[in-house]
Parts: C-alpha cells; sequence; structure tokens
C-alpha cells in the first residue's frame, strides 16, 4: 500500500522544470513523421492511404486532448473531490487543443482524398447514382466546403476558449488559493458541458462519419466520444505511473486513486461496446439501403476477421481483466493494461476509416499510418509537456486538496 500522504509531503512539490529527454524526442518525433506523412502524400501516388492515415492520427489524438476537457468539466459539474490531485495532468491535456488547429491544416490540404462530397474529389466518380442524388439534393446544404469550413472554426473555438477559462482559473489558483475560483469553475463547467458534447459529436460527423456520405447514425459522435474518453483514462493512468521523481504529483497519488481510474477504464470499456452494439442494432433492424452497406462491408468478406478481433479484444478480454481487484491495485500492471487499450483503440479507428478506402479489398497497411500517428502524437505531446513547464503538476492550492490527498475507497 501507498503510504500515507503528508501536507508537508505536498509542500515539498515545487514548479516543474521540464525536461529535454522527453520534450525534445516528442517534437523531433513529431516533425520527422509529419514529414514523411506530408512527402509520402505529395511526392508519392498513395495520396488516398497518405490522407486517411493522417485522418486516423488526428482523430485519435484530438479526441483524448476534448475527452480530457471534457473530463475536466464533468468532474467540476459532479464537484468531486477524489481526483483533484489528479486534475492538473488533465487540465495540461486538454490545453493542447489549440495545436490541434495548427494540425488541422494538412488535413486540409487531403481534403479532397477523403471525402467524395468535396468539390473536384476524384472519389466522386466512384460513388453510386443513389449517393450523387443525396450529394445534390439532400445533403449538399450540409456537406460542402464554406458550411464545413465554418463548423470546424466554431469546434476548435469552444474548445480553445473552455480549455483555456478552466486551466487559467486553476494556474491562477495556484498562486491566489480561497475558494472563489473553484467556485467560478464549478458555474462555468456545467454551462460549457452542453457545447462541449456538441461539437464533439458534429466534428466526427464531419470527420469520420462522412467518407461515406450515406452512412448515418445519430449515436455516431457518441461512440466515438467513448472510444475516445477510454483512452483519455488509460493515458490519464499511464502518466500518473510514471509521474514519478521531484516535483512530480505520481509520489502523493495513493492505490485507492489508481483504484478508481480502473474502474472508470471498466466502465467506459462497457461502454463503448454498449454503445457499438446499440449502433449495430439499430442499423441492422431497420435495413434501410442507405446505412446497412456500411455495416455489410464491415461483417462480410475481408473485414469480418477484424470486426471479431475488435469484439473480444476491444470489450471481452479487457472487460474480464479489469474486473479484478487486484489489478486496480497494482498501478504498472494496470498501465500495462491502459497501454494495450491505447492501441485497440487505433484499430477501432482504423476499422471506422480505411474500409472507406480499400472498401471490399479488405484491410491494408501503409507506412504512413506509422509515421501519422507519431507525427500528430509527438507534436501534441510535446506542445502538452511544454504547457507543463514551471507549473505545479497538481493543483497545490485547491482548498480541497487535502481531502483528496486522503481520499479512501468508500
Amino acid at each position: 500500500m501507498s503510504p500515507p500522504v503528508t501536507t508537508a509531503r505536498l509542500s515539498d512539490i515545487g514548479r516543474y522544470s521540464g525536461t529535454p529527454k522527453l520534450m525534445v524526442p516528442a517534437f523531433g518525433l513529431g516533425a520527422l513523421g509529419l514529414l514523411a506523412t506530408l512527402a509520402g502524400y505529395f511526392a508519392t501516388d498513395a495520396k488516398g492511404q497518405a490522407a486517411h492515415s493522417y485522418l486516423l492520427a488526428f482523430s485519435y489524438w484530438v479526441g483524448i486532448s476534448v475527452a480530457f476537457l471534457l473530463m475536466v468539466c464533468i468532474f467540476h459539474t459532479a464537484k468531486a473531490k477524489w481526483l483533484i490531485v489528479l486534475r492538473r495532468t488533465m487540465e495540461t491535456a486538454a490545453a493542447s487543443v489549440p495545436i490541434f488547429i495548427l494540425l488541422f491544416l494538412p488535413l486540409l490540404a487531403m481534403v479532397k482524398h477523403l471525402y467524395p462530397w468535396w468539390p473536384g474529389s476524384p472519389l466522386f466518380d466512384a460513388i453510386t447514382g443513389l449517393e450523387r442524388e443525396h450529394l445534390a439534393h439532400k445533403q449538399h446544404g450540409y456537406l460542402n466546403p464554406t458550411f464545413f469550413f465554418v463548423r470546424q472554426a466554431i469546434y476548435f473555438g469552444v474548445w480553445a476558449f473552455v480549455s483555456w477559462r478552466m486551466r487559467s482559473w486553476s494556474l491562477q489558483q495556484d498562486s491566489e488559493g480561497g475558494l472563489d475560483l473553484t467556485v467560478k469553475q464549478r458555474r462555468f463547467a456545467p454551462g460549457s458541458l452542453p457545447f462541449l458534447a456538441l461539437t464533439i459529436t458534429f466534428a466526427s460527423f464531419d470527420w469520420l462519419m462522412s467518407l461515406t456520405p450515406l452512412w448515418q447514425s445519430t449515436i455516431f459522435g457518441v461512440y466515438y466520444f467513448a472510444g475516445s474518453f477510454l483512452a483519455a483514462f488509460c493515458v490519464l493512468t499511464i502518466v500518473t505511473v510514471n509521474a514519478q521523481g521531484q516535483d512530480l504529483y505520481g509520489s502523493v497519488v495513493k492505490l485507492d486513486h489508481f483504484h478508481n481510474l480502473g474502474k472508470l477504464m471498466l466502465a467506459f470499456t462497457a461502454f463503448w461496446a454498449y454503445i457499438g452494439f446499440s449502433q449495430f442494432m439499430l442499423v441492422w433492424i431497420a435495413n434501410i439501403p442507405e446505412e446497412a452497406p456500411w455495416y455489410g462491408l464491415r461483417i462480410f468478406g475481408p473485414w469480418r476477421p477484424m470486426s471479431i478481433a475488435l469484439f473480444f479484444g476491444h470489450f471481452v478480454l479487457p472487460f474480464f481483466i479489469l474486473l479484478s481487484r487486484n489489478l486496480k491495485l497494482q498501478p504498472r500492471k494496470l498501465a500495462v493494461v491502459a497501454v494495450y487499450l491505447l492501441l485497440i483503440h487505433a484499430v477501432d479507428l482504423y476499422w471506422l476509416i480505411w474500409p472507406a478506402l480499400t472498401g471490399a479489398e479488405g484491410p491494408t497497411f501503409h507506412w504512413t499510418l506509422v509515421t501519422a500517428f507519431l507525427g500528430v502524437g509527438g507534436i501534441s505531446v510535446g506542445f502538452a509537456l511544454l504547457q507543463a513547464r514551471n507549473r505545479f503538476t497538481l493543483p497545490v492550492k485547491d482548498p480541497y486538496i487535502a481531502e483528496s490527498l486522503r481520499y479512501v475507497q468508500p
């Protein structure tokens, strides 16, 4: 068991000075990955593969960042005190949202090779007459470049503003202390949640669902959110396990906190499966010609093994592993499960995105899948580490921090 936390131990934690051993490799790897991916797009004939690889990487990392932002607002709304010791990591990850505005620019350069509804897209010739009719008469008001750009500005504007507002109050409290700033956060968070939920939902429609214009699902955004939220808890677990050393908060985190993180990982593993099954069941029962082919492509033919593997690998296996109470009380082993879930989340996004490129050809591999993932991930992680420099790694003057440090499982 972890030793009891004392006020003296908390006072020993200073501002995080940052370390080039992490930041420089992250930015360097990210820059090399981005350059390689862009070279794969502009200098080769594999434009479709590079574009879909970049979309996968971007959706993966921005989803985690926005999930952290939602997490901060949800826990402030619930007035939860147990995770205050973990909150600064969530705020820092959410503060990386602005870098995704820049990382979104390469996606705009590749957009013609992603969406058949984009004017001048070479993919337009491959779609059916029914799809063309929908695009021309029923979906043109939504799926057009002008409105697409407006929506992206709204998404990133909302995310950047909320993340800045919540984190700035939290950092201000490190100097001033007091209850007033906590009250401000708890008042602002509930009002921001509907905007965050709507923007992440419609962003998933724009980025992922519109790869197949006829495919429509009102809970697709919840499916994307569920996977991203699970991934965010996995990242939080891994960071907390490794946040050991001078001025790092991991030394004051108790096993009770890890137990809760494990339970949340278990809950969202089940929630992801529930939403996935609900979406499949509704499409299967309705059997609408515009919707059924999306699942038909994935459950028949070459994509079937991956669909089955996702069911067992993303739900059955981690669900039964995370049922263990002993596992949740062993941070290192819990972190191993978290790494596995982060990998399977990438496979899930591949399953969502790649069939729009290869169709009945089945799963394929292209080297830009690796370079894009490392590129977007390296830049976003490096930016988060930069945001953490010269800051406390936990909200040291939050009025409830002592209660969080004394937290015991009920």
